[in-house]
């Protein structure tokens, strides 16, 4: 009996020692910042706990009292079991972490980023270590699996700059060179840069027309795009010219020399266009993905304020004025980021409240209709 003790003594301190460690690890990297922590912040935390749970697994393995060769075995099959999970994982949950994974070592895209993939676009609002989250034109979120990612083209937009594009079909009596002319104008009265022209299509009664034009601040690409479009049609009705094909049919009677313009606007509006640039769209529809970027801009920044601090300490010493301005600068930054957390919480937590209460007045109005 004693024996038996002796050779389970060490496997039975070592198991309490394990769960506690464990708990510990999962309480510092998860459960302590739960509620603050996105799917971004999570991933590395995730991959470390999954590290170290596979590296306690082991130990007690070591620690089983068995012959080595049979302790030899036994890891054997265990690598052998990991090895087939792995394998066998393409349309399992372990398959879309390993996913996860690879796209944070490519590094592709990063938080605010506007991604399109098949028929999806929009802005990168979250990245996890088993899915990615877009937010969308109509500000709706979507989920993507990071296997589907991993999977299929991504077209990323580059943060430098983009080119913004609208496509017209005109009659064949309308001269080229006059269009072309028209065209740029319409693409540097919204302010894009390089316009140019290309002829797409010859068809059989119109030609098809692409203005191109580079656009700097890619997060304004929404109101660019109908900015493009509505400074097209001004500058060409305001010209005299219409914008129908030969194949253009209208059943009223009008006078042959009448042209196919509307009456109230002859031209580009500047008020108007100011206007519309001032109430963007792209504040309210991407405001998930907006604060996605801004904390990810404020962790890359106290990161690099921290590695500066470090230096200037080591280098002019802890009290020097110049260590003494980085380390305000890092406070602010920190303040900055732990605000824009907190508020990313509460209205996490008025979402929620808002679901919650939907829901019980759903369930209060079955029960009414279940009493009648």
């Amino acid at each position: 009996m004693e024996d038996w003790m002796l050779d389970y003594l060490p496997l039975l301190i070592a198991t309490p020692l394990v769960v506690a460690v464990l708990w510990a690890a999962h309480w510092a990297l998860l459960g302590r910042r739960r509620s603050t922590l996105g799917a971004e912040a999570r991933l590395p935390r995730q991959i470390a706990l999954l590290v170290i749970t596979i590296a306690a697994l082991v130990l007690l393995i070591l620690l089983l009292p068995m012959a080595g060769e049979t302790r030899s075995e036994v890891l054997k099959l265990l690598g052998v079991a990991l090895t087939a999970v792995v394998a066998l994982s393409s349309t399992t949950f372990i398959a879309n972490a390993m996913a996860g994974v690879m796209l944070r070592v490519v590094g592709s895209f990063r938080p605010g980023d506007f991604i399109s993939v098949e028929d999806r676009f929009g802005r990168i609002s979250e990245r996890g270590l088993f899915h990615t989250e877009i937010q969308t034109e109509d500000r709706d979120l979507v989920t993507l699996p990071n296997l589907f990612l991993a999977t299929h083209p991504i077209k990323v937009v580059r943060s430098s700059g983009t080119m913004i594009t609208a496509s017209l079909s005109l009659g064949y009596d309308v001269s080229h060179r006059r269009i072309e002319r028209l065209l740029k104008q319409a693409a540097e009265a919204v302010d894009l840069q390089e316009p140019f022209v290309q002829v797409m299509e010859l068809g059989d009664f119109s030609v098809t027309y692409k203005v191109s034009a580079f656009l700097e601040d890619v997060k304004q690409i929404i109101s660019a795009r109908s900015n493009l479009r509505r400074s097209v049609l001004d500058t060409l009705h305001g010209d005299g010219v219409e914008i129908v094909s030969p194949t253009f049919m209208n059943q009223r009677q009008l006078d042959p020399g009448r042209p196919v313009i509307p009456k109230h606007d002859r031209g580009p509006d500047a008020e108007v266009m100011k206007a519309a640039d001032a109430d963007s769209p792209e504040q309210r529809v991407f405001d998930k993905a907006e604060e996605a970027e801004s904390l990810d801009a404020l962790n890359q920044r106290i990161d690099d304020l921290e590695n500066d601090y470090e230096a200037a300490c080591k280098e002019h010493g802890k009290d020097s004025e110049q260590a003494a301005s980085l380390r305000q600068s890092m406070d602010k930054a920190v303040a900055e980021r732990d605000a824009l957390k907190q508020r990313r919480e509460e209205e996490r937590r008025a979402e929620r409240e808002r679901r919650n209460g939907k829901a019980d007045t759903d369930a209060e109005g079955g029960q009414a209709d279940d009493a009648e």
